[in-house]
C-alpha cells in the first residue's frame, strides 16, 4: 500500500468520527520521518481517543503497520504512526499552543476533498 493511500484511510477514518480542521502536509521533501502530517482537532477527550482508535482499527484492516501511538492516557494529542504517514489528534487548544501547521510551513498541503463529507 502505498503513503498516499494510507493517507486516505487515514483521513476517512478520521472524518467518519468527525473529526475538525483535518489538514494534510507533504513533508516527504523537507522530512525523513514521514511523506504525510496529518493534524486534526476535536473537542474532548473522549473524541481524541475514539479518532485514534477509529484510525488504529481501519489501518490494521488495511493491512497498514501501526508503529506507535502516543499519548493516550492524557489523550489532549494522540500520535499516530503509521510509518510514512504520523497522525496529529489534537484537542482545540492542544492544537492552537502547539501550532504544528506553522512549525511545518514549509510543506505543501495535500487536497484531501475527495476524501471528506
Amino acid at each position: 500500500m502505498s503513503s498516499k493511500d494510507t493517507l486516505e484511510v487515514v483521513i476517512k477514518s478520521a472524518d467518519s468520527k468527525r473529526a475538525n480542521n483535518i489538514v494534510a502536509l507533504n513533508v516527504r521533501e523537507i522530512s525523513l520521518m514521514s511523506d504525510y502530517f496529518v493534524i486534526m482537532d476535536v473537542s474532548s477527550n473522549r473524541q481524541v481517543k475514539s479518532i485514534a482508535d477509529e484510525i488504529v482499527d481501519q489501518a490494521e484492516a488495511s493491512n497498514i503497520e501501526v508503529q506507535q501511538v502516543e499519548g493516550k492516557n492524557t489523550a489532549k494529542w494522540i500520535l499516530v504512526d503509521l510509518g510514512d504517514v504520523i497522525v496529529h489528534i489534537f484537542q482545540s487548544d492542544e492544537r492552537e499552543y502547539y501550532n504544528l501547521e506553522k512549525l511545518w510551513s514549509d510543506a505543501p498541503s495535500v487536497n484531501i476533498d475527495q476524501w471528506v463529507k
